[in-house]
This record gives C-alpha cells, structure tokens and sequence, in this order.
C-alpha cells in the first residue's frame, strides 16, 4: 500500500472512494468541499492506493493557519489495515512542513465514526474543530 499526492487523473476514483466509503448525506456534504480544497490546493488530499487502486483518501485544509483534517474515506473492503493512519501521518508531515499553528479534527456528525483514530493518534477532544460551517471549503 502507498500513500500519495492526489493528482488530477484521481478524481473520479476518488469521487467512487468517497461514495462506497461514505454515508449518502456524508458523500453529498463532501462532494463541495472535496472540489473546492482540489482547485485551492490540491497537496492537501492524500490518496492510498493498492495495486493500481485507490483504497482510502485524506482531505485536508488550512483555514487560518490552522490544518484541518476535514474527510476521511477507507474503502469498506480494506477497513482496519492501517490506512487511515497512514493518510493522517502524511496529512500531518505536510501540514508541519507548511508551519501551521495547530492542527484539528473537524468535528462534524460525519467523522464520528473516524475519531476513535484520531484520538489513537494524540488528537483528543481539544483537537475537534466543532464550527465547521466556518471553514472556507464548506461555504456558507
């Protein structure tokens, strides 16, 4: 399994990714957001891929000099392998290299499922971002 950089040829393996990982409100409530982190800055969505496929999917963002874990998606089949943390970590080694003050878990009803990770990883209940309709990407 490898984690990298998403590239533009990605999007609509990451689009199917985020619809068999996602619930259908979670997906719909994702899909805006992926687009606008894509034409802000792309380095900020990591992929995993396993032969020749993409498995899971990280996308961040940084919203006052702050990274935001914003969306995680493992394909329900590779679920419980590590590839969550694998995304996280090199979501985080590019939010350091980038120098941002902090970094937070956004806390929405979608990531519920995802903060027993984040907090394995030291991203405990001070690290939840609750004011998500905040964030740039979300939108008003």
């Amino acid at each position: 399994m490898h984690v990298r950089s998403f590239q533009l040829s990605d999007v609509s393996l990451v689009t199917e990714l985020l619809q068999a990982a996602l619930s259908e409100e979670c997906y719909e409530n994702t899909l805006e957001p992926f687009s606008r982190q894509l034409s802000w800055d792309s380095d900020l969505i990591v992929v995993a891929e396993e032969e020749g496929e993409i498995v899971g999917a990280l996308i961040g963002t940084i919203e006052k000099n702050y990274g935001c874990y914003f969306r995680i998606a493992i394909h329900p089949d590779y679920r419980r392998r590590g590839i969550g943390r694998r995304l996280v970590s090199a979501m985080e080694s590019r939010f350091q290299a980038r120098k941002v003050n902090g970094i937070y878990v956004v806390g929405d009803e979608h990531n519920a499922a995802a903060l027993p990770l984040y907090e394995a990883m030291g991203y405990g209940e001070n690290h939840i971002f609750k004011s998500v309709r905040k964030l740039s990407i979300v939108g008003q």
